[in-house]
């Protein structure tokens, strides 16, 4: 059986998520997550590519590969977002784009983890805009109260032959040990404990 959302439910949703600004609400991050998660559970299956909210192999961690990946993202401000910025650390990238609620939702569940983490893990977040619209970007960083570096990427970060394979959706979050090697990746919401399991040992 097929659920459906009715505009009233669409309405309500809406409006609780988004205040003057626009940007998700801290109590609006909670109905907009349920609303969410009942369309996800409720709609069909969509064919073609890892489904939302599934690992990559199955749920289980990526084979680490024998080198590192490299990359080198546009970053907003001077604060780098590349492979040799973030050597010898854990790293954790999300890729979003800033009209996505639960994209949003993700960067929070980031923003949370690096205030514990300290200096000890990398995070970055890769905004998929071009460079004219740095200005929307940095908006985003400022409302969600984004300390850590923000990059700007295009195609080439998302396609097949990408540093980090194909980025079917947002968000997509990857991990990356302390050389640089794609331990996971994720489409979807990740929740902390869950990308924390995956940062375990790192």
């Amino acid at each position: 059986m097929r659920c459906r959302a009715t505009p009233r439910a669409v309405a309500v949703a809406s409006a609780e998520s988004r205040g003057a600004r626009g940007w998700i609400s801290p109590r609006g991050l909670f109905v907009s997550a349920l609303f969410a998660g009942a369309l996800l559970a409720c709609g069909p299956k969509q064919a073609g590519g890892p489904p939302i909210g599934v690992s990559t192999k199955d749920g289980a961690p990526l084979p680490s590969p024998e080198k590192a990946t490299h990359y080198a993202f546009d970053p907003i401000d001077e604060r780098p977002v590349s492979s040799e910025a973030n050597r010898g650390k854990p790293t954790v990238i999300v890729f979003v784009t800033t009209g996505d609620i639960i994209g949003q939702a993700q960067v929070s569940y980031l923003v949370h983890m690096a205030k514990n983490d300290a200096d000890r893990v990398n995070y970055a977040v890769v905004a998929l805009h071009p460079r004219k619209e740095i200005v929307l970007v940095d908006a985003y960083r400022t409302t969600l109260g984004v300390d850590f570096p923000v990059a700007l990427g295009d195609h080439s970060a998302t396609n097949a032959a990408g540093p980090f394979g194909e980025i079917p959706a947002v968000p997509t979050v990857v991990i990356l040990d302390r050389e640089g090697r794609i331990v996971w990746k994720h489409t979807g919401l990740a929740k902390n404990d869950e990308l924390r399991g995956h940062m375990r040992g790192l």
